[in-house]
């Protein structure tokens, strides 16, 4: 059911989240600590923004799974960003693996990635598809429920006053609202996981949500200070003094470090432009 990572602040290089530290995101491909089922080798996908050059992000995206592929391992020591999203997939019974299908998902200046399902997804996929926008359903090019949130996410934010992460987290939970109230609709009664995050490479919004609200919901952590390092496997977070100048999310946490706090089901944490970390009821 997939892992997740997700940083905004000073700096890193890839591999100080997906290689390098002892529960690193490669470490949860095939160890994971947080599933009942600790593979997670249905693909992978690195998404990174260099302000210097583009406000458009830059995206590594393969089937192989993440601790066997060359490619991710050679690069990650080498690029740096401010703002990275990463992911390993655990494709969903009945979807393919293949790259399409891959987190994280792009379109302009916003990347988006999900861990979890829509409950009834092939039961109700026609009815999701009708309620988009003809330029949101021209963007999907994969087949899975994930891509389809991401339309019908970038389809809610059109309605929102702003682009900032408050009105990215109102539109995640349109969309979340539109797959429970056709799920309803339809008659199904089954939990839906959907954590679901969503960046524009400035700011943050990401979701811990189930249909029940229950603490079966797929774990999420946060992390934030002054600065993160990873040396020999250790990955530290120096407390912040004022404002912090890093704020960490994953599905699990990177290292043992007792100030990783655990979001509460169905709640929407906002990461503003200025680090600023906010937690909101859903």
């Amino acid at each position: 059911m997939c892992r997740f990572v997700a940083y905004l602040g000073q700096e890193t290089s890839l591999s100080s989240l997906v290689t390098e530290p002892a529960h690193s995101l490669i470490h949860q491909s095939y160890h994971s600590h947080e599933r009942k089922e600790p593979l997670n080798g249905d693909g992978f996908g690195v998404t990174w923004y260099d302000r210097r050059i583009s406000e458009l992000p830059a995206t590594l995206r393969d089937v192989s799974p993440a601790w066997n592929n060359q490619n991710l391992l050679s690069i990650a020591s080498l690029v740096r960003s401010q703002c990275v999203f990463a992911h390993i997939r655990a494709a969903t019974p009945g979807l393919p693996v293949t790259q399409l299908n891959c987190h994280p998902f792009s379109c302009g200046k916003f990347t988006f990635m999900h861990n979890g399902f829509i409950s009834n997804f092939q039961k109700i996929r026609r009815s999701l598809l009708a309620k988009l926008s003809e330029a949101s359903f021209n963007m999907i090019a994969g087949s899975t429920d994930s891509e389809l949130l991401f339309a019908m996410f970038l389809d809610a934010l059109k309605t929102q006053p702003s682009e900032d992460c408050e009105s990215m987290g109102r539109a995640l939970q349109q969309a979340i609202e539109t797959v429970e109230r056709v799920n309803r609709d339809a008659g199904c009664t089954d939990d839906s996981l959907l954590n679901l995050a969503v960046t524009d490479g400035y700011e943050m919004a990401v979701t811990r949500y189930i249909t029940d609200g229950s603490d079966a919901a797929n774990t999420l952590y946060h992390h934030q200070g002054q600065s993160y390092t990873c040396v020999d496997g250790v990955c530290q977070m120096s407390p912040a003094e004022d404002a912090a100048d890093v704020v960490l999310i994953a599905s699990e946490p990177l290292s043992n470090h007792s100030q990783w706090a655990q979001v509460r089901p169905n709640h929407l944490l906002l990461v503003d432009r200025s680090l600023g970390v906010r937690t909101v009821d859903m």
